[in-house]
């Protein structure tokens, strides 16, 4: 297999680049915009990540009852808390998170510098020592202390009492969560004024002024708006966070708009004061900062993140490069087909298109780039790939949850429904590298730069066992997401303390520490019905039959592996594992823990090596799911605009009137609001306001309410890649030293049949295994469908010509999308072909598209045409589309060039 060596290309500059930790941080850095923090608020953020952490932790194994068992003793319960309080306190430690890691301004802003610009010109016009100028230059600089953070560095005074506010609000759910019950039925002004929540202020109630007679709830409720807004512009962006701003001014002044107004009439809303509305925006779960996106976050997305950083710092992350590079390395463009594995894998346990861009392009992008793919080119594939993780099952990043919880659908039919598309997609992306790959005759890695598969496998085989235990408990047992969740993290966690304390020399040792709990559990559950430990202190019920007794043993086989685990590496401290390679995160984190304690030894301690690894795990987990949690809270705000101003149905007929009846126009209306929406912002959000906003109207023209979600899911991801802003390319370009705009072009046009899946499903429901129900003409628009079970395909009329020939369709499709935009298949493709590849692709993936949209400009043209997409017309013209490929393809194969050998290797990886 030969490789262009870029030496040897007129093209490429012969350059030989690698990616250091330190670079990819601050590619991350400058992205994301996140301090980067020293002694003590590192350890401020560690101990809260992880108080976060335990947090959710605790409510996916225990629920909302605050609790633990002693045995013994019995149950000590410590609380017993409502869906409201556990949302208020999620929010709590992600405004605190936010509050530390993001600073509030870093004096580059326009009020900052027009500060700046008026002390310059005081200091040129009165003079330096001028008790003005003196006097400007002392209130700016307490200002700098107060609100200034230039490097990135520095915690502001402003920032704690932000922090202080915000625990305020979360202490008030807690303690005071009987009068906020009140205030559903009273409003917030029955509420108590501060002066007697804090009657300390008693005597100084006078000078409090109108705040003396305001309900504290209604304050908190206020300052936690704000607070909230506050951390939207800090970690997400200003655009997110005026967008919101402005649904709340709609709320309270949206009256103002006549109702006989053309068009925006519809938008008028009764006059709302600020207490209704402080009160659904604050103390609701139904809408508003604690609503559905928040109650989603804390039952489904928190948990996953965390199951995602504890499974990526345990190394998994690599190992699947690794495998990925060591499957596909060899093959013709074999870096970059690579790539898209290796993204595909970092999606399952990523939900952030960023995240996964910078850490896998660290690695792939040289390698693509030192093979002779151009850097833009490089970043495209990484950038496209790395997006497509939010769409991958089984994770899919927050988005999926959301979805599970607006649609009442479970989590194992929203992944059934999504796998077909995510494989199209990444079949597509595989497809264009090919082409490219064999347009510029790059070939692939040298195999002794790879590892052996099959030896890797057996070295990391442990690193699947969560994602297939996940897959098990959702799709088999059909748990819910939140347990299997928290199962898959008992799993990983017991497998890394069995791999980490394992060796030749120890693992005699550990399988009879295992065996020795596993025995001692069991005969204990026997006898008494209770676990070893509590038998040891008088608990049980009293024996029980080898059934049960077996079957609880086997319930608590995560526990044991853990404590054999940690007993092994407790009598063998200095244990080098030989299969186990934690993140660099990890190792860092160990050494630098280390050196604060004065024990720099214990860096290489195996117990407290594993002890870093679950703090890092839940402090990274914590840190990742900061801007998850910021987004869904200020997104929240806007449903809860919607239903507390009534305009839900008004909007849905604005929606209808301006698509003027074609659901084409609102298809297109839906994607183009997706993708512009979504710019700069996380797909999250760009979710939940569309599906506010726009799901309702796609609904009314009979989409499939899953469909429907999953079209607006599909574009939001898109918008990552999308220039001027697509964040992910701008990731990708940082890594690769490549033009941002350009390299966005390349992820763009490498995502194509991304965007065109979306329409072929909304019109072929069977794509994402949808099938009309029997009685649907009795049932809702949106509840008409249902996912496909395995009976249905023993229908064959449904089985062959709704699901095998659509879905035989888009595979094909994308393969003719891949000639058009590469403009090479075995032969160079002219323009006039590329038009003709580019019809194919149409025609084999969405023919209903180009039907429906020919119908609608007949009938803006005032011509009946009565054309409808039926399934006859439908597989006409797919098979139309398969007969153009195969004339087309056939003839490019007739000119097919030879590869020319060119010289030249690349140098080991």
């Amino acid at each position: 297999m030969t490789t262009t060596n870029p030496a040897d290309d007129p093209e490429e500059p012969a350059t030989e680049e690698t990616i250091s930790d330190e670079e990819v941080d601050e590619v991350l850095q400058e992205i994301e915009r996140k301090r980067s923090l020293r002694w003590p608020a590192t350890l401020a953020v560690a101990v809260v990540g992880i108080a976060f952490s335990l947090f959710q932790m605790w409510l996916a194994a225990k629920g909302f009852v605050l609790a633990i068992e002693l045995p013994g003793v019995g149950e000590i319960q410590f609380a017993a808390l409502q869906l409201l309080q556990i949302n208020a306190i999620h929010v709590t430690f992600g405004l605190v998170l936010a509050f530390l890691l993001y600073p509030g301004t870093t004096g580059d802003g326009p009020i900052s510098r027009r500060c700046i610009a008026l002390a310059d010109r005081l200091d040129e016009r009165l003079g330096a020592d001028h008790p003005v100028s003196r006097a400007v230059h002392a209130v700016g600089g307490v200002l700098a202390w107060l609100f200034l953070d230039p490097e990135f560095e520095r915690v502001t005074p402003f920032d704690v009492v932000l922090m202080i506010i915000a625990g305020l609000s979360a202490a008030y759910f807690i303690t005071e969560f009987n009068e906020i019950q009140n205030m559903r039925v009273f409003g917030l002004e029955s509420g108590r004024p501060i002066q007697e929540v804090f009657t300390f202020l008693e005597p100084i109630a006078g000078v409090l002024g109108p705040l003396a007679d305001t309900s504290y709830a209604f304050v908190l409720g206020v300052v936690g708006v704000l607070l909230v807004l506050e951390a939207t512009r800090r970690a997400i962006s200003l655009y997110l966070m005026v967008i919101v701003a402005a649904f709340v001014v709609y709320a309270r002044w949206g009256f103002l708009i006549p109702q006989n107004a053309a068009y925006v009439g519809v938008l008028s809303i009764p006059p709302l004061d600020w207490s209704s509305i402080v009160q659904n925006l604050w103390y609701n779960t139904e809408n508003g900062v604690f609503g559905i996106p928040v109650t989603v976050s804390v039952q489904f997305i928190y948990i996953f993140i965390l199951f995602g950083a504890f499974l990526e710092m345990s190394g998994a992350g690599q190992w699947f490069i690794d495998l990925a590079y060591g499957a596909t390395g060899t093959r013709r463009g074999g870096p970059a087909k690579a790539s898209i594995l290796a993204s595909g894998f970092m999606g399952t346990i990523s939900g952030s298109s960023i995240a996964n861009t910078v850490t896998t392009g660290a690695f792939t992008i040289p390698l693509m780039k030192r093979s002779g793919y151009r850097p833009e080119f490089a970043g495209g594939v990484e950038a496209s790939a790395s997006s497509g993780g939010q769409i991958l099952p089984p994770v899919m990043g927050a988005a999926a949850f959301l979805i599970v919880q607006y649609t009442a659908t479970p989590f194992r039919d929203v992944i059934i429904a999504a796998a077909i598309p995510a494989i199209v997609f990444f079949f597509g992306v595989w497809v264009m590298v090919h082409f490219e790959a064999t347009k510029r005759n790059i070939g692939g890695l040298d195999p002794s730069e790879l590892v052996n598969i099959r030896q890797h496998l057996k070295s990391g085989w442990f690193y699947l066992v969560p994602i297939g235990l996940l897959l098990y408990y959702l799709i088999i047992e059909r748990l819910s997401v939140a347990r299997s969740a928290w199962f898959t993290l008992i799993a990983i966690g017991a497998l890394i303390a069995l791999v980490a304390a394992y060796s030749d020399e120890t693992r005699g040792r550990l399988g009879a520490v295992f065996a020795a709990l596993f025995v001692a559990n069991f005969t204990a559950q026997l006898l008494t019905g209770v676990g070893f430990l509590g038998a040891l202190l008088g608990g049980g019920t009293g024996p029980t039959s080898v059934q049960a007794a077996f079957g609880a043993t086997v319930g608590g086989l995560g526990g044991m592996a853990i404590v054999a685990g940690v007993v092994t590496l407790a009598t063998r401290p200095h244990l080098e594992s030989p299969i186990l390679s934690f993140d660099n995160a990890v190792d860092d984190a160990a050494v630098t823990t280390a050196e604060v304690v004065g024990r720099s030894d214990l860096a290489q301690n195996g117990l407290y090596r594993l002890g870093v690894f679950l703090g890092k795990s839940m402090e990274s987990g914590a840190r990742t799911a900061v801007p998850v949690v910021i987004a869904v809270a200020a997104a929240g705000i806007i449903p809860g605009v919607i239903s507390v101003s009534g305009l839900g149905p008004n909007l849905v007929a604005l929606i209808r009137a301006v698509a003027g009846g074609s659901l084409v126009l609102l298809l297109l209306v839906t994607a183009i609001a997706s993708i512009i929406l979504g710019m700069g912002m996380p797909t999250t959000v760009t979710y939940i306001i569309l599906v506010s906003l726009l799901a309702p109207a796609l609904v009314q023209f009979g989409v499939p309410e899953l469909a429907a979600h999953l079209f607006i899911l599909y574009f939001g991801v898109i918008a990552d890649i999308t220039p001027p802003v697509a964040v992910a390319a701008y990731a990708a370009s940082g890594v690769a030293k490549s033009d941002a705009f350009q390299t966005g072009i390349e992820a763009f046009s490498l995502s194509l049949n991304k965007a065109i899946v979306p329409f072929a499903f909304i019109l072929a429901p069977g794509i994402v295994l949808l099938r009309r129900k029997e009685n649907a003409a009795e049932l809702p628009l949106g509840e008409q469908y249902r996912v496909v079970q395995l009976a249905d395909f023993a229908d064959l009329g449904f089985a062959i010509f709704e699901v095998a020939i659509p879905v035989i369709g888009v595979f094909v499709g994308v393969v003719a999308l891949a000639a058009t935009v590469i403009g090479f298949v075995e032969a160079s493709v002219s323009r006039g072909q590329r038009t003709a590849f580019a019809v194919s692709s149409l025609l084999l993936m969405a023919p209903g598209l180009a039907v429906s949209a020919l119908a609608d400009v007949l009938g803006v043209l005032g011509i009946a045409s009565g054309i409808e997409v039926t399934l006859v017309v439908d597989i006409g013209l797919r098979a139309v589309g398969m007969v153009l490929f195969l004339l087309l393809l056939a003839e490019n194969r007739r000119r097919r060039e030879p590869a020319t050998d060119t010289a030249g290797t690349p140098d080991p990886a």
